[in-house]
This record gives C-alpha cells, structure tokens and sequence, in this order.
C-alpha cells in the first residue's frame, strides 16, 4: 500500500499514462459519433432535396393543365372536354427523376445507392398524392393544386458494424403551385 501510494506521489508521471489514454479513447468515440450523425443529416437533407426538387418538377409537368383562375382567385388541373372542364392531373415519374438526380440503382422494389463500401442509403415506398383544387368553389375557403409525397429513407451506420440497426425515417415532401402570372 504504501508503495502504491508513492507511486501516485511521484512527479515521474507514470500515472497519468492510463488516463491519458482513457481520455483520447473518449475524444475519438465523441468524434466517430459526431461525425455519423453529420453523415447522417446531410443525406436525409440531400434526399430530401432531391425529393422536394422530383415532386416539384412533377407539378411543373402538370402545368399545362392548370386552369388559371387567378382573378377568382384558385387554379387546378382541368382541361376543356366536349362541353365541361374535367380532372386532369398527373402523378408523373418521381422515381425515374430520383434516380436521375441521386443516380440510384433499382432492383428489388428499392432503389440504392451505392458506394466503394457497399449500400450508402436507400429510397423506398413513395407515394404522391396531387391535390386537385375544386373548379369553382363554392365556399370561402380556397384550396391550392399541391402534391404531397412520402418516401422512406434507409442509411445504414458506418460505426459498430451491423450491431446497429439502420436509420429508418420517412420523409414527407409538399409542394404547391402558385401561377406566377
């Protein structure tokens, strides 16, 4: 004991070797966490992005089928047939325009992205719904052409290795159209 306690006296600093260890070991676990969660955010951004600027392209495609009530005040997607205006708007192809923009690779009902190491994130399960406005609303309340989607994002973490799961979120993504003139 009384060795012991002439060792953690010594100005040697033979002792303060473990803790130095012990306190680079926990500024590189801070810094390996802090950096997936960065990782993590920028693709679920990325993604999003991508996602957001797909649908909006979507709402463009449906343009010219916009009825321009702009002086009523509302607009929707209609198209003059016969002698009555009916319903004309269209989901389009968000997927193909995703993996143009992420190049993603589909197979197996998802689409992937890969990277050196393998599966970087993947994109599944989308749904877009275009709200059509009403043609001549009849009460006070205008509603907006807008189209809505979701999508689900998998990232698989790049730290412990398969001991964790992979983040999985959905993302919701909505746009509206607004005549500009």
């Amino acid at each position: 004991m009384r060795k012991l306690l002439q060792l953690l006296r010594s100005k040697k600093g033979y002792t303060s070797v473990p803790l130095v260890v012990v306190i680079a070991l926990a500024g590189m676990m801070f810094f390996v966490v802090l950096w997936q969660i960065i990782r993590l955010i920028t693709i679920s951004a990325g993604v999003k992005d991508a996602v957001q600027s797909a649908v909006i392209s979507t709402s463009v495609n449906n343009y010219s089928n916009v009825y321009d009530g702009v002086r009523e005040g509302y607009s929707g997607g209609y198209r003059f047939s016969g002698n009555s205006w009916k319903s004309a708007v269209s989901t389009g192809n968000v997927y193909s325009r995703l993996d143009q923009l992420l190049g993603l690779q589909s197979g197996s009902g998802k689409h992937i992205k890969q990277n050196s190491d393998g599966t970087e994130y993947t994109v599944y399960g989308l749904s877009v719904n275009v709200d059509n406005a009403e043609f001549a609303p009849s009460s006070g309340e205008i509603q907006q052409f807008s189209a809505t989607s979701y999508i689900t994002l998998e990232v698989p973490l790049s730290f412990c290795g398969d001991i964790l799961p992979p983040m999985k979120v959905k993302l919701c993504v909505k746009s509206k159209y607004t005549p500009k003139f």
